[in-house]
């Protein structure tokens, strides 16, 4: 699953950011959904797509038509800043074409033990000559707390060049549901 969907889905426009207080590119894969709820009672079956805002930014995936386990496989891209910001929701909507959208759930994504992992990395590798991880090297485990929506333990890995952390996200406010994502930051050329 390492970095297999980046560069791959359409990017929603992201709201304005201020340019100094940007550090990177925060790439964020929507994954698969699994045992969503259903929304569409007729057909026993739901339209789903996930948004995700972080600060004033709002990206989201395309929908998958007359599916409660989408696989999105889909890269949204946010621009990471030096402000301490939760993703504040990954929100699961019911696409309808003759009403509102149907909300499906939400999650917080913490992407605090994420960046300690990216920056505590960075830090080694440039004032200790140490060398890059082993290919798809375990860097950190998160453990699921009642904060952080997490299914089960999230691992952080090192893979492809790249620091990626995967996890499995409980959706609240709904009877059923889960999404699996991955992040990573990338940083902005020079």
């Amino acid at each position: 699953m390492l970095g297999r969907i980046f560069g791959r889905g359409a990017d929603a426009e992201a709201g304005h950011v201020d340019a100094e207080s940007v550090v990177g590119l925060l790439k964020v894969g929507a994954i698969k959904g699994v045992n969503l709820a259903i929304r569409d009672i007729g057909r026993r079956s739901s339209d789903p797509y996930v948004t995700l805002s972080y600060g004033n930014q709002e990206v989201k995936t395309r929908i998958m038509h007359h599916n409660c386990n989408p696989q999105w496989n889909e890269g949204l891209t946010l621009y990471a800043t030096k402000s301490d910001i939760t993703i504040r929701l990954v929100v699961v909507f019911d696409h309808d074409t003759c009403s509102a959208d149907d909300e499906m759930g939400e999650a917080e994504i913490d992407v605090k033990p994420y960046l300690k992992c990216y920056k505590g990395l960075n830090m080694a590798m440039m004032t200790s000559n140490m060398s890059r991880p082993q290919e798809g090297g375990l860097i950190s485990m998160v453990q699921p707390t009642k904060k952080n929506c997490l299914a089960r333990e999230s691992c952080i890995v090192w893979g492809k060049g790249k620091l990626v952390q995967e996890m499995s996200l409980v959706l609240r406010n709904v009877e059923c549901g889960e999404v699996d994502i991955e992040i990573e930051i990338r940083e902005l050329p020079h």
